[in-house]
């Protein structure tokens, strides 16, 4: 296994670095680059190799994809926009975007920015699509998510919202009246000095060592294609970084602000706007955690075969990323991001109490869930609910074909309409079913979506 580290002699991180080890052993996980920063120092380390096929070391120079922590660079540079007074958070999205077209009109009237940095625009928010690599790209998929579905009232439910921040996007390059990648240069990486961040299709990032994302099937590793998400998804997932310069970026947030943002704007973003459940609440693009003591503020990533976290405790002056190439990265970023945080910041993870649900109170769960790519089934079975997922594809394009289906999950609920997950992936993940208004279950959230029962 390949190690690169810096101050690999602190024990919390040695430690650290030995469970990354055995998680990527347990998990067939090619590589991974860990980051943490904690009371003024900083420590970073890459393990194991970029590709099965073209195999390079990994370093913490090493580039990955960090998928939706992107949304955090589109949602800062908006409230940058909104500091200068070029922008207002709660007026219609069409004051800027004169010829934004939804599926429901009333909702087009009506959506505004911070309903796009928070999840709320209530349409299907799974569909990706690739426009080229033109300066139009963006603007051809906004015109495209007009034929999106409304499934959710808008400004009602936290449902995350993927296609919500192409728009947001989109208002970027309108107020600046450049493309969203020459904006975010100019206003954050080149400012923050992260000159290790990148956006596809720029070819400056191959010039560097970067890795390919892999998934496993019938207990082998494969490479996963494409590797790109398309220019179109830039501001919704398409970074490439680093774990120093993810370090860098938390450090801003976390900081008394910038002459590019101030510090009251930061702190805007960390204000909780909307309940996300059992998983906390929602700040703009922040995830909120559900507990005070202390606060963490955080944002995931995925793409195709990259699983990415990143998290910091402005209170404790600690912020961690982990980037890993497997689509079984998710795993273990939990995993060593709880050993972390009990490490670093005393956090211990304290699960729910479980209670039992009589097995004919179950019946009114079950049934077939979808919104938009994402789609289950919920069966009963030994008394208990199972969770069966339903691969459709259509990442990073409408025609991509589904992955391999992960394995039934069991489900065990710890309050009447709240629910945690029994079995990797969804092993410790909070879910909740949302009713209608005559009491009937309408819709089922898990993995941050609140997907609607079709029968």
């Amino acid at each position: 296994m390949n190690l690169s580290t810096t101050h690999i002699k602190d024990a919390k991180f040695k430690k650290l670095s030995q469970k990354i080890v055995s998680e990527m052993k347990r998990l067939s996980i090619p590589g991974v680059a860990v980051g943490v920063w904690h009371k003024g120092r900083e420590y970073t380390a890459g393990f194991g190799v970029t590709s099965v096929e073209h195999p390079l070391p990994v370093t913490s120079d090493t580039l990955f994809q960090v998928g939706s922590i992107s949304k955090t660079f589109t949602g800062t540079m908006l409230m940058q926009l909104a500091e200068q007074g070029k922008l207002d958070l709660d007026a219609p999205v069409r004051k800027i975007l004169k010829d934004l077209k939804l599926k429901d009109e009333s909702v087009a009237k009506r959506v505004t920015t911070r309903h796009l940095l928070t999840h709320t625009g209530g349409w299907v928010g799974d569909y990706f699509n690739d426009f080229g690599d033109g300066d139009d790209a963006l603007n051809k998929m906004v015109k495209d998510i007009a034929k999106l579905p409304q499934v959710q009232p808008l400004g009602k439910i936290w449902s995350y919202n993927n296609a919500g921040f192409n728009i947001a996007s989109r208002l970027i390059e309108v107020i600046t009246g450049k493309t969203y990648e020459r904006a975010a240069q100019e206003m954050l990486l080149d400012p923050l000095g992260l000159k290790m961040s990148f956006f596809f299709p720029s070819d400056i990032l191959i010039t560097h060592r970067f890795v390919s994302g892999h998934y496993n099937k019938n207990k082998k590793t494969h490479v996963s294609r494409p590797w790109a998400i398309g220019r179109a998804g830039n501001g919704v997932g398409g970074v490439v970084s680093t774990v120093k310069d993810l370090l860098a970026y938390a450090r801003f947030h976390m900081g008394n602000g910038s002459r590019i943002v101030k510090r009251k704007t930061l702190e805007a973003m960390r204000v909780p706007q909307i309940s996300m459940g059992g998983r906390g609440n929602m700040g703009i693009t922040w995830f909120i955690s559900p507990t005070n003591n202390p606060t963490r503020y955080s944002h995931g990533g995925a793409t195709n075969g990259q699983q990415a976290i990143f998290l910091f405790i402005p209170e404790k002056d600690f912020a961690i990323s982990i980037l890993t190439n497997s689509d079984d990265g998710g795993i273990l970023n939990t995993n060593v991001l709880t050993l972390a945080l009990e490490m670093y910041c005393g956090i211990k993870s304290a699960l729910p109490q479980l209670i039992k649900i009589p097995v004919n109170e179950l019946k009114e769960f079950t049934g077939s869930y979808r919104i938009g790519t994402e789609a289950f089934d919920l069966k009963i079975k030994n008394g208990g609910l199972m969770y069966h997922h339903i691969p459709l594809g259509g990442f990073p394009k409408p025609d991509s074909p589904p992955g391999p289906a992960v394995p039934p999950m069991r489900l065990a609920f710890y309050e009447k309409d709240k629910t945690i997950g029994l079995d990797e992936p969804l092993k410790n993940a909070l879910g909740d079913f949302i009713r209608d208004e005559k009491g009937r279950v309408e819709f089922f959230r898990i993995g941050g979506r609140a997907h609607k029962k079709i029968k």
